[in-house]
């Protein structure tokens, strides 16, 4: 036999070895299996007869449970709807006692009305009696007094109406003089500080300004060929050149600030560049009044910044910065500004006032005086004008119209500003005014005073801060002086215009002259 097919026979002897073996394994798995299924659900059935014996059990428990505590709810129930139903009961016999009283009452009431109706009754026939008795009273005394009730009316008003001037003018006098004690002191305290903590040097501002030139040469250059130079200049700035024997030196002379100082600085800058003729007097004119705005718009910043005020619209402060080429009796209104701001805050911080709104209203108080040659109307009215245009508060407003006086001060802010604004003005050297404005003041001071009744002379003093005024005896009693002092004060803040406050002193006098022979 060939040893191939040797090999071949051994090899499918193998594979049906093999193939047997694996049946018979299989086979036994399957019964191995279906043995362990079927222990299973013998056990399964087992756990789901136990599990339902156990569901019923607990299902029996629970039932009783829940019985038991529908009993006791059921209990407590009945037990909190007794109580109420006794509370109830309780309240319908208080309410029906109440009604009882309440019955009672209304009974007593009726009964007392009836009397109340019948006493009202008896009083009017008795006041109408009354009525009957005082006419008849009134008709006897009219015989017997021999005046009408018109008369006699008259006659005891007039009696009592000088006994009533003889106590009020006592009253005043007394009232006076604790007002005076009590607040002359604080106020002079206050006004005292605020002085002293503000020093301010004044200077006297002029309606003219000196340009100094390096040589007597110059002023022929200036006045140009046929004057053509002079002219310009006059006619572009509006200001007066006065060109004399002062050596060395040219006057410009106007009245209105601004424009001499652009031409002061206008002139300056042709005598450096030397070239002057009238198209370069015009370029300089032209760039002098720029710089000036720029200076004017610098002052108003300082202005605020020194202050300390924020929030300022910026056209005021433009117009703040012009006040610093306007003047008031010679005081310059931008210094006296700040000035009167600085006063205003001190005083209010003395007395527990709001200093910032006190020296926002000091410093814009005069602020009318910016435009008062472009506009018509006071300088008072013009300022309300514009801080009302620039959305200041009414407060400032106030200060600024009752500066002067104009209306009655209604708040504390436009009493610390009156003061302040008199302080700044009557500090010495402050102010300065002609001759002839002064004379002419004094006089018109003397003839308001002289107007009065009873007047016999008076003097005014002391540069006009104060009005000495000598009364008749006969006609003036001590009762009438003090309403007439402040009769002549109202005439005096009415009629004139002057520099912070006059003083106004009534003397009277009796005198008896004898001669001895």
């Amino acid at each position: 036999m060939p040893i191939w097919l040797g090999f071949l026979l051994i090899i499918v002897v193998s594979a049906i070895t093999g193939i047997v073996c694996f049946k018979f394994g299989v086979d036994y798995r399957k019964k191995i299996a279906e043995q362990a299924i079927g222990s299973a659900e013998q056990e399964a059935k087992r756990i789901m007869e136990d599990a339902v014996k156990e569901a019923e059990a607990k299902q029996k428990e629970y039932v009783l449970e829940g019985k038991d505590e529908v009993h006791r709810f059921r209990t407590e129930t009945e037990k909190d709807l007794n109580a109420r139903r006794k509370e109830i009961q309780r309240q319908e016999r208080r309410v029906q006692q109440k009604e009882e009283t309440l019955d009672r009452k209304m009974d007593n009431l009726e009964k007392k009305e009836d009397n109340v109706a019948k006493k009202l009754k008896q009083a009017d026939e008795k006041l109408a009696e009354a009525e009957a008795i005082k006419q008849k009273e009134s008709e006897v005394l009219e015989k017997i007094s021999g005046l009408t009730k018109e008369q006699a009316k008259d006659y005891i008003l007039k009696n009592l109406d000088a006994e009533l001037t003889h106590e009020k003018a006592i009253r005043i006098i007394d009232f006076e003089q604790k007002l005076h004690e009590e607040s002359e002191k604080r106020a002079r305290n206050i006004i005292s500080l605020a002085i002293q903590r503000c020093a301010s040097d004044h200077v006297t501002e002029a309606a003219v300004s000196v340009v100094p030139l390096p040589n007597e040469e110059m002023k022929g250059r200036i006045i140009g060929r046929e004057g053509r130079n002079i002219r310009t200049l006059e006619t572009l700035t509006g200001v007066d050149l006065i060109i004399d024997d002062t050596p060395e030196a040219i006057t410009l002379s106007c009245f209105e600030p601004v424009r001499r100082e652009i031409a002061r600085v206008a002139l300056e800058r042709l005598i450096t560049d030397g070239r002057i003729h009238p198209a370069r007097i015009e370029e300089a004119v032209d760039k002098a009044r720029r710089d000036v705005e720029l200076i004017i718009k610098s002052e108003g910043d300082r202005a605020v910044l020194e202050v300390g005020i924020n929030g300022m619209h910026h056209e005021l402060i433009k117009l703040l910065g012009r006040l610093r080429y306007r003047t008031s009796y010679g005081q310059n209104v931008l210094e006296h500004s700040l000035e009167v701001a600085w006063l205003a805050g001190m005083i209010a911080s003395e007395l527990g006032m709001d200093p910032t709104l006190a020296k926002r209203a000091g410093l814009l108080h005069d602020i009318g005086k910016a435009l008062d040659h472009e506009i018509e109307g006071s300088h008072v009215e013009i300022g309300v004008d514009v801080a009302r245009k620039y959305k200041e508060s009414e407060q400032v407003i106030h200060a600024i119209q009752a500066h002067h006086g104009d209306i009655e001060a209604k708040t504390i802010v436009a009493c610390i500003v009156q003061a302040a604004d008199a302080i700044s003005a009557a500090r010495p050297g402050a102010r300065r005014e002609n001759l002839e404005n002064y004379i002419r003041r004094l006089q018109k001071l003397e003839e308001v005073a002289s107007s009065f009744e009873g007047v016999e002379s008076c003097f005014a003093i002391q540069a006009g801060r104060e009005i000495r005024i000598m009364v008749k005896p006969e006609i003036v009693k001590d009762e009438r002086m003090i309403p007439l002092a402040r009769e002549i004060c109202k005439k005096i803040e009415t009629d004139l215009e002057y520099p912070g406050q006059v003083k106004v002193n009534i003397i009277r006098e009796s005198r008896a002259v004898d001669f001895a022979k």
